[in-house]
């Protein structure tokens, strides 16, 4: 009964699982598709808490209530702008888990074959399953004891991939987190010998891979955890900041994959399934952004950024700023406007004022639009999220192939702390690092006005030729503050 309770919940778990990454997609049923991986989430957790193997519910109980409160309270004091870092810490912890349930799972094999060694090897197979029922064996060492010579290797090739993968999971994640909160350095950083490095410690842990397989024990698990521990730091330390969302996402399937390995290890359905969902989109979702930088996922990955074929062009001319009166003049004048939003505007968190602009523009019948790049932020979906917070509607915000066509036509544009994304060296620039990089042209308008806190590069260091350019301005000053000065100008 307990079973086949168990096999339902997880099977309806699934469900709800794969229509929550399909609701994802979309602005107006994203809200609907949180819920239905709540729901999802709390069932497999009942399932697994009264299923086959379950025990422990005292202790069970008190860490999902701590781990509930700790989330809860971590979710009321992360701000929007910290979310990214926020996201590669959740991944490390994934990583952990991962790295600690291999171990356990180790730990359980070595029991259970201690205690069949010392079993007398006249018993049929009855009674080495009522030796085993006496000895107390129940849950996943009940499941070890009657596996096969096979199926035991097996297990032993799938909880040392799943411990190799979250253990990469766990630094790279750290290391991300690292980077997009600026306690490490954001450019790309690599040891000497570089990929010769990665490629070392990686071709060691397949050796201790067969020698684990030939009875090598611990010492060869706990030497590959090391090994992959390295990979995950030196393998995310040698990528730069301009390619953290890339990063995020790639973790994120890592972590996939860790939990679906763990998963095959436990003979835990539910998990296989989640972890191979988790794992193919963020997969998926690297690949589609890696193709919207026009990079090569394995050069993001093992190349790093910032790597160029000679120097980089030079940048003529100068920074002409402008006040709120002259902005506000362009716009009560322009008869279109495309807003293109960055991280500037998620760490001002100007969202709200400039919806605010929005609607004042919108009631003077100009026609406003929001250009979304596919890696706008820090993030995925990072700029979507902040403006559906602040309530701007979903028809006018639009993705980079939607709305490229349209620059040419459009009378103001204001950039609120994007860099790379309108970057023109993309195009202009062969030994750019972003060089090829399908950007938003919005030095196409007529006007366009740069909300920037200084004259800095910004996170990847990288300058920009579009802030030097005939029809632009800059806009100097903190986003929220200067956009709540243009509120009252343009009634």
């Amino acid at each position: 009964m307990e079973n086949g309770f168990s096999t339902a919940a997880y099977v309806v778990s699934a469900v709800l699982f794969i229509l929550s990454l399909g609701g994802l997609s979309g602005q107006e049923s994203a809200k609907r598709a949180v819920w239905y991986g709540i729901v999802g989430m709390a069932l497999a957790v009942v399932a697994t808490l009264i299923g086959p193997g379950s025990g422990l519910w005292l202790i069970s109980v008190v860490m999902i209530a701590a781990g509930g409160i700790i989330g809860w309270f971590v979710a009321n004091r992360v701000q929007m702008t910290e979310m990214p870092q926020l996201v590669a810490a959740m991944h490390s912890l994934v990583g952990l888990a991962a790295v600690f349930v291999g171990y356990n799972a180790y730990i359980e094999m070595a029991n259970v074959m201690s205690i069949k060694a010392s079993m007398s090897p006249s018993l049929n197979e009855a009674g080495m399953a009522a030796a085993l029922h006496e000895k107390g064996l129940r849950g996943f060492a009940a499941l070890i004891a009657h596996k096969s010579p096979v199926e035991l290797s097996i297990l032993r090739v799938e909880l040392f991939l799943g411990v190799f993968i979250g253990a990469v999971t766990f630094t790279g994640s750290v290391v991300a987190f690292g980077k997009l909160a600026g306690k490490v350095t954001s450019k790309a950083t690599k040891l000497p010998g570089g990929h010769m490095l990665n490629a070392g410690a990686a071709i060691l842990s397949v050796v201790l891979l067969i020698a684990f397989m030939n009875g090598a024990g611990a010492w060869a698990l706990i030497a590959m955890t090391l090994l992959a521990f390295f990979i995950g730091y030196h393998l995310i330390m040698g990528i730069g900041g301009a390619d953290m969302p890339v990063v995020v996402s790639m973790l994120n399937s890592y972590s996939g994959w860790a939990a679906a390995a763990i998963g095959f290890s436990l003979g835990n359905d539910l998990l296989i399934v989640t972890g191979a969902l988790v794992g193919s989109s963020g997969a998926i979702l690297s690949y589609i952004m890696c193709k919207a930088m026009n990079r090569s996922f394995v050069s993001v990955i093992l190349g790093g950024f910032g790597n160029t074929t000679g120097p980089a062009m030079e940048v003529e001319g100068e920074q002409v700023a402008i006040d709120a009166d002259g902005v506000a003049s362009a716009l009560r004048d322009a008869d279109s406007v495309i807003i293109v939003p960055g991280y500037g505007m998620a760490v001002a968190q100007a969202q709200q004022a400039v919806s605010e602009l929005t609607r004042k523009l919108r009631a003077q019948g100009k026609d406003v639009r929001f250009a979304i790049h596919p890696v706008a932020g820090r993030l995925p979906g990072h700029m979507n999220v902040l403006l559906a917070e602040a309530k701007v509607p979903y028809d006018i915000v639009l993705e980079m192939d939607e709305i490229n066509e349209d620059f040419p036509d459009t009378d103001v544009v204001i950039v609120i702390g994007s860099n790379d994304i309108v970057n023109p060296a993309a195009q202009e620039d062969p030994n750019s690092p972003i060089a090829g990089m399908p950007v938003l042209e919005v030095w196409k308008a007529k006007q366009v006005f740069v909300s920037k806190r200084g004259q800095g590069t910004g996170y990847s260091g990288i300058e920009n030729p579009l802030f030097y350019k005939e029809n632009t301005r800059m806009f100097y000053g903190d986003a929220k503050d200067s956009v709540n000065q243009l509120l009252p100008l343009i009634d």
